[in-house]
């Protein structure tokens, strides 16, 4: 879609959310540096870009200008052609190759506050997908907040023979091992559910 239109879209529910909960932090998701600061500009206050700048290469400098944080997530290829046959020799050590690379191009271009996503479901097969999940503390070396997003994806509801409508209870399970493994950020559809899965967690943790 055009830029113009992305930014018709996004126009009004930022307007809304904004005034009607103005202590909510909101994050744009988009792979434009134009429509990523006018959501700044009408309120939004995270930059969630799952092309990690890869798709406007204005993105890194606009995010720094605008001094906020930044949600770099990997992906493989393109949103049109991700899922063609996603290939790896090493899927978690070619992610944290990835964000080395990523993490210096960002700190350079003066991006302070940076989240990484390992992007589960963008140009990765189930496979890889659970082996990301399975080595997720390898991602603490880069000492950043870690945001994980399997929420009624199809590396939950294929492997049980399921739907995204019957993928909750998958999703649950996965964000309570996210958590375990150090997630610090768990992107969600059902909020009631995640919060009980955090509150567990950290009654679980508790000191």
């Amino acid at each position: 879609i055009e830029t113009k239109i992305e930014i018709d879209r996004v126009k009004g529910a930022l307007n809304y959310i904004h005034s009607r909960y103005p202590q909510q932090w909101i994050s744009i998701d988009t792979t434009r540096s134009e429509v990523a600061s006018f959501a700044i500009q009408q309120g939004a206050d995270i930059v969630n870009d799952v092309s990690a700048g890869n798709m406007d290469i204005d993105m890194l400098t606009i995010v720094a200008r605008l001094n906020v944080p930044y949600i770099c997530m990997h992906m493989q290829g393109r949103p049109e052609d991700m899922q063609n046959a996603p290939k790896y020799e090493d899927v978690t050590n070619e992610v944290i190759s990835f964000f080395n690379d990523k993490i210096n191009e960002m700190k350079h271009a003066g991006i302070k506050e940076i989240i990484l996503d390992p992007g589960f479901g963008f140009g990765k097969t189930i496979e890889h997908n659970y082996q990301l999940m399975n080595e997720l503390e390898k991602f603490h070396q880069f000492s950043l907040p870690l945001l994980v997003g399997i929420s009624r994806k199809s590396m939950i509801y294929k492997l049980l023979n399921s739907t995204p409508e019957d993928a909750l209870n998958g999703t649950t399970s996965l964000n309570t091992v996210a958590l375990m493994k150090g997630a610090n950020i768990l992107r969600v559809h059902d909020v009631k559910a995640a919060r009980e899965v955090v509150k567990l967690y950290q009654q679980l943790n508790a000191k």
